[in-house]
């Protein structure tokens, strides 16, 4: 279980665990970006630009992070930590024992493109992995035609692992998408640690 809720910061954002309270600001960052983000991302299940599944979202979420199962991030600037998001991001999928990796995904405004925030976020959440939860690997996954995401994976240090046909149904159709990952530096072995702290 988790004594407080992970906050990773650099020195321009803060990535914070988002919970129930949370709410009203993950609404209003989804329903603007929903036209944005819908050409990469799979179909939302009803209700997800509501109030109340946002709601039971971020209480779900930060049962998942007591659990060590997942762990999902509302992205702001660091002296804005109450304000509007500039995106989320989160590691799921997480696995124990000899494995010790989680998949990444990410999500950012639009009118916040091209500062170097996800980039920013990306390289604090798996420096972040890699110390406090002990991971291993972090793997993600991006369709061929998504540029800007390919670079973020790249600067963050992620390398090309392999492609995958039909991989994702998004926005009516399988969609191929090129898998990635990025391996802890420090090659160490699985700890003892199964949560933050």
């Amino acid at each position: 279980m988790i004594a407080q809720r992970p906050e990773i910061t650099t020195p321009r954002i803060c990535l914070a665990l988002y919970g129930p309270e949370d709410a009203s600001r993950l609404r209003d960052h989804v329903s603007r970006n929903e036209p944005h983000l819908a050409r990469w991302s799979p179909a939302h299940p009803e209700g997800y630009v509501t109030h109340a599944y946002w709601e039971a979202r971020g209480k779900k979420n930060v049962e998942e992070a007591e659990a060590g199962k997942a762990f999902r991030f509302a992205i702001t600037w660091i002296d804005q930590r109450g304000g509007p998001l500039l995106g989320m991001i989160a590691l799921t999928d997480l696995a124990r024992g000899p494995q010790q990796w989680a998949n990444l995904g990410y999500g950012l405004d639009e009118r916040e493109q091209g500062k170097g925030i996800m980039v920013e976020a990306v390289k604090a959440l798996c420096a972040w992995a890699f110390d406090d939860l002990r991971l291993h690997r972090i793997t993600a996954s991006y369709m061929p035609t998504n540029e800007r995401s390919a670079r973020v994976l790249r600067r963050a240090g992620f390398a090309v692992v392999g492609y995958a046909r039909d991989y994702l149904f998004i926005n009516g159709a399988w969609r191929d998408h090129v898998l990635t990952a990025l391996v802890d530096p420090e090659d160490r072995p699985p700890g003892a640690k199964s949560g933050p702290g």
